[in-house]
């Protein structure tokens, strides 16, 4: 027996993977909730109510795919391109600290309507640059990205921290380690009044469809898409590796850092070190859940947020752990990658 590449991979295999690893998933997940002393049906249909069931619910669960979109297409841009951004967790917070530092340095008492894209762009710019480093180092000195991004994950959350504990620190916090606020005016507007819903989700899914017209419509995507399926194919068919990739980092981080400003601005309005529950870790999750399609980490944000969020009145429902919903978000992967691997290959005798 003999694993042979397949020469075409079919439309329909493509698009099942990710239901097929999904229902995979739950199945799996379904037997720890059997062995937890629980109805498995009926602890995913609370699931459901817990995501969906009501105007609270259900606005808490967009509110919590707002960031997971975004840095699910971080990390699907970098990844599609061959570039292993896993700090995406670090660009997030650096991101949200850069935004409040020049909200309450620079733009305050500034029009909304000028206020808010400055902002928003502070927070990308910084994701930018803490990708173009490792990349710089990559470039330069062959280092591996996947170690050096992952570790200036723990130097941003130290730096931020170190910033919230003093020059950016709140001092109508009482002591509390949290940055100064930014002002009302420059906060995201709400989509649905007396909700913490607000019109990031709106940002984040055009975001999405932007992305995959770049990817799928421009020389850009066309080139980042060759870097990597072949680097050297794509080098000596004339595509500027270096410089592709350079915009592939700044279009990465950026993205990872304007998910960090947004939830600053949508929802907390202060930055704290327990912003992010995990939303850049998260997003390499539900990056490879879509496949690396733009589009589809829509759906897979969905799906991680339903989990979190549905889990939690699972749990106060039927006495389970809220770890099932980690659980099955981490074998969906698992799932993903398996059934990644059989869309690529197939088994010979």
């Amino acid at each position: 027996m003999r694993f042979e590449r397949r020469e075409h991979r079919p439309a329909a295999l493509v698009i099942a993977t990710p239901l097929i690893a999904v229902v995979g998933a739950l199945a799996v997940s379904g037997i720890l909730i059997a062995l937890a002393g629980a109805p498995v049906l009926d602890a995913y249909w609370k699931i459901l109510v817990g995501a969906f069931g009501s105007k609270l619910s259900v606005t808490e669960t967009l509110t919590r795919a707002t960031p997971l979109i975004l840095t699910g297409l971080a990390a699907a841009v970098a990844f599609r391109a061959k570039l292993w951004n896993i700090g995406a967790e670090g660009q997030f917070y650096l991101g949200a600290i850069a935004m409040a530092a020049v909200g309450a340095r620079i733009t305050e008492g500034m029009a909304p309507v000028i206020q808010i894209p400055i902002l928003l762009a502070a927070g990308a710019v910084a994701g930018m640059l803490l990708l173009l480093l490792p990349l710089w180092l990559r470039l330069k000195f062959s280092v591996d990205e996947v170690v050096t991004t992952l570790l200036l994950n723990f130097v941003a959350v130290l730096f931020v921290s170190m910033l919230i504990d003093t020059v950016l620190k709140d001092p109508m916090a009482f002591g509390w380690p949290q940055s100064e606020a930014v002002e009302r005016a420059a906060r995201l507007p709400k989509l649905i009044d007396r909700s913490r819903l607000h019109i990031g989700l709106l940002i984040a899914v055009a975001l999405a469809f932007i992305v995959h017209f770049i990817q799928s419509r421009t020389t850009f995507g066309m080139r980042s898409r060759a870097a990597g399926l072949n680097p050297k194919g794509a080098a000596f068919a004339g595509v500027p590796l270096g410089r592709t990739l350079v915009l592939v980092a700044m279009l990465s981080g950026g993205l990872a850092g304007l998910a960090g400003s947004i939830e600053v601005l949508g929802v907390k309005g202060y930055v704290t070190t327990d912003l992010s529950p995990g939303y850049g870790y998260s997003g390499i999750v539900v990056a490879m859940l879509a496949n690396l399609h733009p589009l589809g980490v829509v759906l897979a944000a969905l799906f991680t947020a339903v989990m979190f969020v549905g889990a939690d009145g699972m749990s106060r429902s039927l006495g389970i752990p809220t770890y099932i919903a980690d659980v099955t978000v981490a074998l969906s992967l698992i799932s993903m990658l398996v059934a990644v691997f059989f869309t690529q290959y197939r088994v010979r005798r």
